[in-house]
């Protein structure tokens, strides 16, 4: 596939195959993330691979935000839930913030996870990014160490066949709403 290819193929899937993905594969999705540009080459992702369905019920269980009634219940389907976690250096992501308001280490994570969901893409393997949920409740549950925290949840795993020929991407604003030219 090309990368236009990819790019048009991608989409949020909600329904998955209780297929193991392979530890290469994901080996391979890790890495496309790790080659991901950041601000003054901070890096600053770390990835927790929550395989085990007793581990990703938790997550899903204690992550949820009750509030707001987002249980995120099609989640337990996926054979994998990838956690992205920030670990914030001080001159990049705490000093440089505060001089421009721009919170770096986001923006850096959010290019690594764009990377990873491409790149599963390629793989044969269908994605959803996850932002609706409890950090506190998830660091607690994976007993994450102090400085890492989680910031999105990305659920990986096998298309489930009746998801295949669906196309359920959502509609898309046209070039001109979305650009400007001077």
């Amino acid at each position: 596939m090309t990368l236009d290819e990819i790019i048009r193929a991608r989409k949020s899937v909600r329904k998955f195959e209780p297929k193991p993905v392979e530890k290469e594969k994901i080996e391979q999705i890790l890495e496309a993330a790790r080659l991901a540009p950041s601000a003054c080459n901070a890096q600053p992702w770390r990835f927790v691979i929550v395989q085990s369905k007793t581990a990703r019920e938790a997550v899903l269980k204690h992550g949820r935000l009750e509030e707001f009634f987002v249980s995120n219940k099609w989640a337990t389907e996926a054979p994998v839930i990838i956690v992205a976690c920030s670990k914030k250096e001080l001159l990049v992501h705490s000093i440089a913030e505060k001089a421009q308001g721009v919170q770096y280490h986001l923006i850096d994570i959010g290019i690594a996870c764009q990377q990873m969901v491409l790149k599963a893409q390629e793989l044969g393997l269908g994605t959803c990014y996850i932002g609706w949920f409890n950090a506190k409740q998830i660091k607690k549950v994976l007993d994450l160490p102090s400085g890492l925290n989680p910031e999105c949840l990305i659920t990986l795993g096998y298309e489930a066949d009746s998801e295949k020929n669906s196309d359920k991407r959502t509609p898309r604003k046209t070039l001109e709403e979305i650009s400007l030219w001077k």
